[in-house]
């Protein structure tokens, strides 16, 4: 075989590879820690509007904020747009990040994938909820790295937080490094 040739296969066995690369990452952040089921019967209307963040596992995105909140909101594409709002104590400022959601299954299943890093999703696995009011919300990512109680008041009851926490523990999560959120 030519130089050429050779030269030319290697070109093409890099561009599979790097496809394939591609796809794994851009699908490989979908999916749930093994023990956790979305809820059924979700309905996306009622869910939507003012979240304030309960509690949570700490990661870089939102480490140090206080007062978090995520409003959703229907967008025209039938997605869900993503505003997630902060207060960083340590730079004295708000930080916001806008994302977009939509359905990984079917609209009545609470599993979603979600996108604030343009192409790049991830999952959003709502495990718990007040199906009755919508005033409550258990939610996973991807792995057990992930984890939130979202309210709909910035305070809840202890018997919601312990229940969270029970629950989260069966689950596989690290309760030890919940962070409770302040909220003011």
């Amino acid at each position: 075989m030519s130089a050429w040739a050779l030269e030319w296969v290697g070109q093409v066995s890099m561009k599979k590879i790097l496809v394939i690369i591609i796809l794994v990452f851009l699908n490989g952040c979908l999916g749930m820690p093994e023990a956790v089921k979305p809820v059924n019967e979700f309905e996306l209307n009622k869910y939507l509007g003012k979240w304030y963040e309960i509690a949570r596992l700490d990661h870089s995105f939102e480490r140090g904020l206080v007062n978090v909140t995520a409003e959703y909101s229907l967008n025209k594409d039938g997605g869900v747009t993503i505003k997630n709002r902060g207060f960083s104590q340590a730079d004295n400022e708000w930080k916001e990040a806008e994302g977009k959601a939509y359905f990984v299954n079917s609209d009545d299943e609470g599993y979603l994938k979600v996108s604030f890093f343009g192409p790049f999703f991830g999952s959003y696995v709502v495990f718990g909820l007040d199906k009755e009011n919508y005033q409550h919300a258990f939610v996973s990512g991807p792995n057990l790295s992930y984890l939130w109680l979202l309210s709909r008041t910035p305070t809840v009851e202890s018997d919601l937080l312990e229940s969270f926490i029970a629950m989260s523990k069966k689950l596989g999560f690290d309760t030890e490094k919940l962070i409770l959120v302040e909220q003011k």
